[in-house]
Protein backbone atom coordinates (compact mmCIF):
# COMPACT_ATOMS: atom_id res chain seq x y z
CA UNK A 1 0.00 0.00 0.00
CA UNK A 2 1.69 3.03 -1.04
CA UNK A 3 0.76 6.16 1.17
CA UNK A 4 1.03 9.89 0.44
CA UNK A 5 1.96 12.98 2.00
CA UNK A 6 1.80 16.52 1.55
CA UNK A 7 5.49 18.51 1.58
CA UNK A 8 5.32 22.29 2.59
CA UNK A 9 8.36 24.17 1.12
CA UNK A 10 9.11 27.48 0.71
CA UNK A 11 12.47 28.99 -0.42
CA UNK A 12 13.85 31.63 2.21
CA UNK A 13 16.78 33.62 2.09
CA UNK A 14 18.45 31.27 -0.55
CA UNK A 15 17.49 28.15 1.45
CA UNK A 16 14.78 25.77 0.70
CA UNK A 17 12.89 24.67 4.19
CA UNK A 18 10.01 22.20 4.52
CA UNK A 19 7.55 19.84 6.30
CA UNK A 20 5.27 17.26 6.09
CA UNK A 21 1.68 18.30 6.69
CA UNK A 22 0.67 15.32 8.12
CA UNK A 23 3.38 14.34 10.89
CA UNK A 24 4.47 16.85 13.04
CA UNK A 25 8.39 17.32 13.99
CA UNK A 26 9.21 16.62 10.26
CA UNK A 27 11.10 19.43 8.82
CA UNK A 28 13.85 19.92 6.60
CA UNK A 29 16.57 22.64 4.95
CA UNK A 30 18.31 22.54 1.87
CA UNK A 31 20.27 24.72 -0.60
CA UNK A 32 18.08 23.17 -3.42
CA UNK A 33 14.26 22.30 -4.15
CA UNK A 34 15.36 18.40 -5.35
CA UNK A 35 17.52 17.94 -1.99
CA UNK A 36 14.75 19.99 0.44
CA UNK A 37 12.29 16.60 -1.21
CA UNK A 38 14.61 14.07 -1.50
CA UNK A 39 15.71 14.81 2.63
CA UNK A 40 12.13 15.26 3.21
CA UNK A 41 11.52 12.04 1.95
CA UNK A 42 14.13 10.54 3.44
CA UNK A 43 13.53 11.68 6.88
CA UNK A 44 10.22 10.47 6.39
CA UNK A 45 11.06 7.01 6.07
CA UNK A 46 12.87 7.33 8.70
CA UNK A 47 10.37 8.52 11.24
CA UNK A 48 7.25 6.17 10.23
CA UNK A 49 10.03 3.23 10.36
CA UNK A 50 11.10 4.26 14.13
CA UNK A 51 7.09 5.09 15.14
CA UNK A 52 5.94 1.67 14.25
CA UNK A 53 9.18 0.29 15.77
CA UNK A 54 7.92 2.23 19.13
CA UNK A 55 4.70 0.96 18.66
CA UNK A 56 5.58 -2.68 18.50
CA UNK A 57 7.33 -2.16 21.66
CA UNK A 58 5.27 -0.79 23.69
CA UNK A 59 2.63 -3.21 23.02
CA UNK A 60 4.70 -5.98 25.30
CA UNK A 61 2.44 -8.44 24.83
CA UNK A 62 0.80 -10.55 21.92
CA UNK A 63 -1.06 -7.68 19.69
CA UNK A 64 -2.61 -6.87 16.30
CA UNK A 65 -1.71 -5.14 13.67
CA UNK A 66 -4.83 -3.40 11.86
CA UNK A 67 -5.06 -1.35 9.01
CA UNK A 68 -7.24 1.17 9.14
CA UNK A 69 -8.01 3.87 6.05
CA UNK A 70 -9.68 6.94 6.53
Amino acid sequence: MKQTYTAVIQQDEGWWIGWIQEIPRINCQERTKDELLETLRITLRETIEYNRKEAIEAAKFDHEEIIIQI
